[in-house]
């Protein structure tokens, strides 16, 4: 019995442990304090912007040790926090609302290693500091929205068909059910509009009731409407607090959804909280609306004199315009929106999709105004925080602004496009606008934390430690039982740590301190595989069957075993991955993956050393 592998698998494992070296290697560098400039909305980062941000730091003595542009993206490296800090309210005074400037923490990485796309695993809240929010989402006011949309719908089919009615409002009842409620002077006139209601919205539960000598029409949405109203609206409350954190320039934000009505944000690294909460905190909505073409929107911002049935809005590129009262379409109606070029003209455009109620709408709307201006009207509400005298003072304003104004080219349906676009840019930002510019419900934030970045060094210290110590028990104990095979099985045990590090951060995984709790409890697992074999080949070789032969059944026999162990600890981690939120699931990661590493460098990685000792000559003894 000669234990060879064949060269393939000695070449594999050294490919392996070739690539898991590099990609582990950019853990080792640390990283710098740094301030990031990007461009909010339609401002750009180019050259000039660059110099500027020299010049301003250089002016008010602020030492840095580099700055970069790429994508973008201004980076300015610092050699410590004090000196990120002042640079960031300086850098943010000297530019101004246009762009956004936020802190961060930038790998030390060399070149040759980001050429090969590898990167650090990012660090979790508990281990790099930043904030944590737990956002309550009001659902309650994402039904109440559906119903004020039916409000404005049934106005206008009953007008359409001619049916007269004295009032539509919303009903609530005593027990807080809600419902459209639409009151007749006569039953006929009920009768007639509640065939039409049930025709075009079947999805309604309509009644009636009559209250002395009024009738009134109940329209009620289901409850499974209801249900995925207020799941729609959470979801898109996610998708918008996702791109929101985007201008926080965060390297690796979790948000996601805790329970039926609560968002949990974690923005690591974030030491500037009262910006993420203005950006989180901030309500937006979407209008589409006719621009006037007659008058002059300049005379009208300069003399204050608007024309009877428009509203003077600005516009985010400069100057102003003068739209129609009426709201052709709110953005509530938009399931979908995505940037691209014009098939015909091959300029920017934007691909829009709108549900079935939006459809219909905007169907009738548009096909009575083509070849008409029609405009985009972007609504926010923000809550700003400045320091007055020291004291922080919030303020509230709503910002209204003109971003896109386009041709009608045709009638529109549930699919149209925008063109007239000035960029691939606009086209791409205005179509991240509508898909997620608008809140579906009002967020409230109900938890605030935050863990300072020295909390979460000394969290990194603590988690390293733990990891150095439980290797190098493990280490002592399997060279004193197991002798040289022990050594062997540390060389596995060591290369088992590469090789889980480097996976982590090619998945450009989140590590947190259950994670690291995942790595300790690896690092003690892995061995498990080696006592089992070791202790085979030790029992083979108690029953007097010659070294090489226990080698070989050790490894075999034990194999089964080894794999129904590991088999059943996996589907574990995959279980508290699938239904654990947070650090149950960074926890669940590590553990995984430390599983099947373990496996490999612990069968097949010590079986090669094995084989290379041992293998192909004759043996009297093992060291075992």
């Amino acid at each position: 019995m000669l234990n060879q592998y064949p060269a393939w698998k000695y070449l594999l494992l050294i490919v392996v442990l070739g690539a898991s070296t590099l990609y582990a290697l950019p853990n080792l560098y640390g990283e710098d304090p740094a301030l990031q400039v990007s461009s909010s909305r339609n401002t750009a980062v180019d050259i000039s912007t660059q110099e500027k941000v020299r010049k301003l730091l250089q002016d008010a003595n602020v030492s840095f040790n580099s700055i970069l542009l790429a994508d973008e993206q201004i980076l300015v490296r610092f050699s410590d926090t004090e000196a990120q800090l002042t640079a960031k309210d300086v850098v943010k005074e000297g530019l101004g609302r246009g762009y956004v400037v936020a802190l961060n923490l930038a790998p030390r990485t060399p070149d040759w290693l980001r050429a090969m796309n590898a990167a650090p695993m990012y660090l979790g809240l508990d281990l790099r500091g930043g904030v944590h929010f737990l956002m309550e989402v009001d659902v309650a006011a994402a039904v109440h929205q559906a119903e004020e949309r039916y409000i404005s719908d049934f106005r206008g089919l009953l007008r359409e068909n001619k049916v007269r009615y004295v009032k539509i409002g919303r009903y609530i009842g005593r027990d807080g059910d809600s419902a459209v409620e639409v009151k007749f002077r006569s039953a006929e006139a009920r009768d007639k509009a509640e065939r039409l209601l049930e025709a075009e919205y079947p999805d309604l539960s309509i009644d009636d009731e009559d209250r002395g000598d009024a009738y009134f029409m109940l329209a009620r949405l289901q409850e499974q409407e209801k249900r995925e109203t207020r799941k729609l609206a959470l979801k898109q409350n996610i998708t918008t607090l996702r791109n929101r954190v985007n201008e926080l320039g965060v390297a690796e934000p979790v948000i996601q959804q805790q329970g039926d009505e609560r968002i949990v944000v974690q923005l690591p690294g974030v030491q500037d909280t009262a910006r993420a909460k203005e950006i989180l905190g901030a309500t937006a909505t979407l209008e589409f609306r006719l621009t006037d073409e007659t008058h002059d929107a300049e005379e009208a911002a300069r003399t204050g004199r608007i024309p009877a049935g428009l509203k003077l809005y600005t516009q985010r590129e400069g100057g102003h315009a003068l739209l129609k009262n009426r709201v052709m379409l709110t953005g509530d109606y938009i399931i979908d929106a995505s940037s691209g070029l014009d098939q015909q003209s091959g300029s920017p455009a934007v691909y829009i999709t709108l549900d079935g109620k939006g459809a219909g709408i905007f169907s009738k709307v548009t096909g009575e105004n083509v070849k008409k201006l029609m405009s985009v009207v972007f609504i926010e509400r923000k809550t700003e925080t400045r320091l007055v005298d020291g004291v922080p003072v919030k303020t509230r304003r709503t910002v209204e602004e003109v971003i896109n104004t386009a041709r009608i080219q045709e009638q529109l349906s549930k699919r149209f496009q925008i063109t007239g676009l000035d960029s691939t840019k606009e086209a791409h930002n205005l179509a991240l606008l509508l898909r997620a510019g608008a809140l579906a419900a009002p967020i409230e934030i109900i938890e605030e934390r935050t863990i300072g970045p020295s909390l979460g060094q000394d969290n990194i210290d603590q988690g390293f430690a733990s990891v150095v110590i439980g290797f190098v028990l493990v280490l002592v104990f399997m060279a004193v039982w197991y002798r040289g095979f022990g050594l062997v099985a540390n060389m596995a045990l060591a290369f088992n740590l590469v090789v889980i590090i480097a996976v982590l951060s090619m998945l450009q995984a989140t590590l947190t301190l259950p994670g690291i709790a995942g790595i300790v409890l690896t690092v003690g697992m892995a061995v498990d595989a080696n006592v089992l074999i070791f202790e085979r080949i030790r029992e083979e070789l108690r029953n007097g069957i010659s070294p090489q032969a226990a080698i070989n059944s050790g490894y075999a026999k034990a194999f089964s075993t080894i794999a129904d162990a590991n088999i059943t600890t996996l589907i574990a981690a995959l279980v508290l991955f699938g239904f654990g939120t947070g650090p149950i699931k960074g926890f669940a990661i590590t553990l995984s993956i430390g599983i099947i590493t373990s496996m490999f460098t612990a069968i097949v990685g010590t079986r090669a050393v094995v084989n290379l000792v041992y293998g192909n000559r004759r043996v009297e003894k093992l060291s075992i």
